[in-house]
């Protein structure tokens, strides 16, 4: 696979809007991850909980370079994986990031067969982000990076590697029924009920019990969706939610295909990794 891209919901990850467009007058603060949001004056965003910023800056794509060590990466063996990015205009390592959701970078795994995921956060080390991790299975991975170098505006960039042995290809059927997981059910409801590539979808959760709900790493919750290909990801925050039942997430998907979402809410301390499996069809 050679095509590495990144999708966002444009209400529930803005990053990869042009910042240029996006200008800000005295006064005006903006969320640098959801530029739609506003404010005349300081405070955090209400959708995903970033701090208000003045002046975001043109955007300019930062590069992501992946290693790890060993060379050779075998399922259950321990490894490192190694994060450095690059700052395209000066092609030098970033040393200074601000803080995303409470932390310096957020990473994503998803397994070619859409079996494992998680959501984990390497440590800093001079210019390189370090992870090490007991990957469990054979074949391709797809590994997305949510961080913000400073002076800049939030960035996402999408890689792949391998782990030797047999490939593992995803064969998705749609699943939406209720989801348990720690010490929560999640309901999933969608509307329109069949979402359709290039419009917009509302993901409906209702989460039981909510009492006890708070907030995961600086949001009410967090989503990863994957295409059924693997070309495909998005990072979504919620749209609506403030810690009771109801949370709504709005997502673009890209394409007309199947996605599996793990999305996590945060209860009595515990994080919850809720699992569904989701047909998007064309127009």
């Amino acid at each position: 696979m050679t095509r590495r891209t990144c999708f966002l919901s444009l209400l529930g990850c803005s990053a990869l809007l042009n910042a240029q467009t996006q200008n800000s007058s005295d006064g005006d603060w903006v969320c640098p991850m959801d530029p739609d949001v506003r404010s005349v004056a300081p405070g955090t965003c209400p959708r995903c909980g970033m701090k208000l910023v003045l002046h975001i800056p043109e955007r300019t794509e930062y590069r992501l370079e992946l290693s790890h060590s060993p060379d050779l990466l075998r399922p259950n063996v321990a490894a490192t994986l190694n994060f450095r990015i690059i700052n395209p205009e000066t092609n030098q390592p970033v040393n200074r990031f601000e803080l995303v959701h409470e932390k310096l970078m957020h990473v994503f795994l998803v397994s070619q067969d859409l079996e494992y995921f998680a959501h984990v956060h390497p440590t800093f080390e001079r210019d390189c982000f370090r992870l090490d991790v007991r990957l469990p299975l054979s074949g391709m991975y797809r590994v997305l990076t949510d961080y913000y170098p400073a002076g800049s505006v939030p960035q996402l960039s999408v890689d792949t590697f391998f782990v030797a042995g047999p490939s593992r290809p995803a064969h998705l059927k749609a699943d939406l029924k209720p989801c348990r997981s720690e010490n929560l059910t999640a309901t999933l409801a969608t509307d329109p009920a069949e979402p359709v590539a290039g419009l917009e979808t509302k993901l409906m959760f209702t989460l039981d019990p909510a009492e006890g709900l708070q907030p995961y790493l600086g949001a009410w919750g967090h989503m990863l969706a994957a295409s059924e290909d693997l070309i495909d990801l998005l990072h979504v925050h919620p749209f609506l939610a403030d810690g009771k039942s109801k949370a709504q997430f709005n997502v673009i998907f890209p394409r007309a295909c199947t996605y599996r979402i793990w999305t996590q809410f945060q209860r009595n301390g515990k994080v919850n990794t809720v699992v569904f499996t989701l047909p998007v069809t064309s127009l």
